[in-house]
């Protein structure tokens, strides 16, 4: 596949990184010349120095013909300006990031793809999206819906508690006929390894285990993990971000009593008149004697999103330590995930994975709709929509070739999520969540194609 990413920033140069392992052939363009130099060096892509938006700089990285354009650069004039062009040059599909998230919900009406602009993304947007979404289901690390929440994703730690620990994924399918769950990715506490569970597949303690689930199953799996449903109202964020700032507006629209810490003055007041039904403060959040003040220990959410990871993962541990349930840190570099539940943080998120999933179903083969990796897991998770020639059509799923290394997690059928056994017939139409590792990829695509 034929791929030219506009943006050598933290965005650009991750898509690029997940693209390049899987031998795509990529084309990165920046005017930046450090950029373009260490992108070069640590990855096998073409790098290209040069304005995305000249058209002479387009056309000398082949974009006639390319099959997605990507414009991530920090500027969203200029992303928008790169989709338009390319799609008039002969690029099939453009990806244009933006920080206005009002673009994202007008789209339809503005009717984007007229101008040659087929997806928007925000990688703010999409961060603050999935706090609110970790919000919801406070005794998760991970969550993620599909079809607004026909299927849902949810990751959690076995404790001792669990009713099933001890037992194989079979033996709890006896035990618990009603539950409406499957269990999709198990990682065994203290290694890197990523299981796709069997049913003779073992449960453990410490086990990060992810589930696909209907919306009555939630609740199931709450009671037999003995997690408990905390009702999250009193939230504290620290950063008055675009993250911040969008986090704290969605949850005000949600009646959750908001406080935001902003250490820079002008960006405070700026806060306070923008979302009057928020209490902003004036402050360092690293100050340990301000977050007690401002009783830090009444909370029941703590959320960092400042612009430096380490100040968040630091003040998260603070407000753990001050009594608060749920901690939320968003942090920049991807090898802080392997730490985040060693030492006691409950979710990390990261824009540039959260951006990078968002764009990488376009990468897949097949019609995938909705694709996400499992934080520090070596998994996706795919949505694929059957199509009348795809080879599962008509199919029971106990008798398609499918590779030990995947697993179908569950199937939305006219808007209705469900838990696909053995003996149930794949129809057209039917949009199948998927779990594989990278090895079994290609094979599962080609069962969708």
């Amino acid at each position: 596949m034929k791929i030219i990413i506009a943006g050598a920033g933290e965005v650009g140069f991750h898509l690029a990184k997940l693209l390049s392992f899987e031998s795509q052939d990529i084309t990165l363009i920046d005017t930046n010349r450090e950029s373009l130099a260490h992108a070069d060096s640590h990855l096998d892509i073409r790098v290209v120095r040069g304005d995305a938006t000249s058209i002479s700089v387009l056309k000398d990285s082949k974009v006639d013909g390319t099959d997605l354009v990507v414009a991530v650069t920090s500027s969203e004039t200029t992303n928008i300006t790169v989709c338009v062009l390319a799609k008039q040059l002969g690029a099939k599909r453009t990806v244009a990031r933006i920080s206005n998230t009002e673009f994202i919900d007008k789209k339809e009406e503005v009717g984007f793809t007229k101008f040659g602009i087929d997806e928007l993304i925000s990688p703010e947007s999409l961060a603050a999206d999935e706090i609110e979404l970790l919000l919801s289901q406070s005794a998760f690390n991970e969550s993620y819906q599909f079809e607004n929440g026909a299927l849902t994703m949810i990751g959690l730690v076995l404790s001792r508690t669990a009713s099933f620990v001890g037992r194989t994924v079979k033996e709890v399918g006896i035990a618990f006929p009603e539950v409406n769950c499957v269990p999709i990715a198990i990682q065994r506490f203290g290694t890197q390894y990523t299981l796709i569970p069997r049913g003779d597949t073992q449960f453990k303690e410490g086990d990060q285990v992810y589930f696909v689930t209907t919306p009555n199953g939630v609740d199931e799996i709450y009671k037999l993990t003995g997690k408990a449903h905390e009702d999250i109202r009193n939230v504290m964020i620290l950063g008055g971000s675009k993250i911040g700032y969008k986090t704290a507006k969605d949850l005000c629209g949600e009646k959750y009593n908001v406080k935001l810490i902003e250490s820079n003055k002008e960006k405070a007041f700026e806060l306070a008149d923008d979302i009057p039904s928020c209490l902003v403060i004036n402050g360092d959040g690293r100050n340990v004697e301000l977050l007690k003040e401002e009783s830090i220990s009444d909370m029941d959410a703590f959320i960092a999103v400042t612009g430096n990871s380490e100040t968040n993962i630091m003040s998260c541990l603070v407000a753990k330590s001050k009594g608060v349930r749920k901690t939320i840190a968003l942090v920049e570099n991807m090898d802080y995930f392997q730490l985040s539940h060693s030492i006691g943080i409950d979710t990390l998120i990261n824009k540039k994975l959260l951006a990078a999933n968002n764009i990488f179903r376009y990468v897949r083969k097949g019609e995938v709709v909705a694709m996400t990796k499992l934080n520090n897991m070596n998994a996706e998770l795919l949505e694929f929509i059957v199509s009348p020639s795809s080879r599962v059509c008509n199919k029971l799923v106990k008798d398609l070739d499918f590779p030990r290394s995947a697993i179908i997690g569950g199937v939305i059928r006219n808007n209705e999520g469900l838990i696909a056994l053995g003996d149930f017939v794949i129809r057209a139409g039917d949009r199948i969540v998927v779990c594989c590792l990278p090895q079994s990829i290609s094979k599962v695509e080609k069962l969708f194609v």
